[in-house]
């Protein structure tokens, strides 16, 4: 109030007081709307920023997803040209004669699959990944449609895949062998200890029963005398020891969480598909069937 006095009492005296305390003249409606409802110019400034912004993070989504597109195609690329290599390796040595037959078709029952595994994490943590990564066990069923029903010919890889020599034989075992690999990568992928156990027991432990059973084999199981107990019991050893190998390996990549819990649902797994590999059933079926449909069974319960 002192202030604001002392101020009225410099103004010349020839400025009437009253007209300093008048209003100016009003605003028209519109006028006053326009004042109200255009904001200042830093305000301006501040959505414009945010607008650019947002723009910017919308247009940064599609090419992030495109890289990690990229970077699945090319690992699926890799991952296919290694398992079709390695068939071609077993290819050769069947045509050479390095290993019988029968030992031939295991080690590759043994290999693909479990080298499969590896590259795994080479994939990127998209949703489309574990289809990406199911193209290379994919492109084996389509092979293996084509050479068991003859429309393809290729006598080395028949010979390295079957028992007999057989074309049709591959519509078997072959056949559920990339199946069970195809439908554990694209449905389970690598955050699933029942992917592991799948292709762990249908690989090193199937794969193993028989070359150690066909060496060691001589007491055979009171059920089936086409089974022994040595078989059986390097099944259960393969099968767990693969699963707890790999179960470590994705571990290291954030994948899988190892317990003393996890390591004994493995175990469990491996025991009850090496009952029923040695089960007569599975030499009418398939222990290329009933050995994963038995750890899908039974990892859904454990794990």
């Amino acid at each position: 109030m002192v202030s604001l006095g002392a101020h009225l009492l410099s103004l010349p005296s020839s400025a009437p007081r009253s007209r300093l305390l008048q209003p100016g003249p009003p605003l028209s409606p519109a006028a006053a709307a326009a004042s109200c409802s255009a904001p200042s110019f830093p305000t301006r400034r501040l959505v414009a920023d945010r607008s650019r912004r947002n723009g910017m993070m919308a247009a940064a989504v599609p090419a992030e997803a495109a890289g990690l597109l990229a970077h699945d195609l090319g690992s699926a690329a890799v991952t296919a040209g290694v398992a079709l290599a390695l068939l071609r390796f077993f290819e050769e040595l069947a045509k050479r004669g390095v290993f019988e037959q029968k030992l031939n078709r295991k080690l590759v029952h043994i290999t693909i699959g479990l080298v499969f595994l590896l590259f795994w994490p080479l994939f990127s943590p998209g949703s489309y990944a574990p289809f990406l990564a199911a193209v290379a066990p994919g492109i084996n069923i389509i092979r293996m449609l084509l050479l068991g029903l003859g429309v393809m010919k290729n006598e080395a890889m028949v010979k390295s895949m079957s028992r007999s020599g057989d074309h049709r034989e591959l519509l078997k075992g072959p056949l559920y062998y990339a199946t069970t690999i195809t439908f554990a990568t694209s449905v389970f992928w690598r955050t699933s200890p029942i992917a592991i156990a799948l292709i762990c027991n249908l690989c090193a432990g199937d794969g193993i029963a028989d070359i150690v059973g066909r060496r060691l084999g001589q007491e055979k199981l009171p059920y089936n005398p086409n089974k022994s107990y040595a078989g059986s019991i390097a099944m259960v050893l393969a099968g767990f020891l693969a699963s707890i190998g790999y179960m470590h390996y994705f571990q290291t990549f954030g994948f899988i969480e190892e317990s003393w819990s996890l390591a004994f649902g493995f175990l469990v797994v491996s025991v009850t598909a090496a009952l029923v590999e040695s089960h007569p059933i599975s030499t009418h079926l398939d222990d290329n069937l009933t050995v994963p449909l038995t750890s899908f069974l039974v990892g859904s319960l454990v794990f």
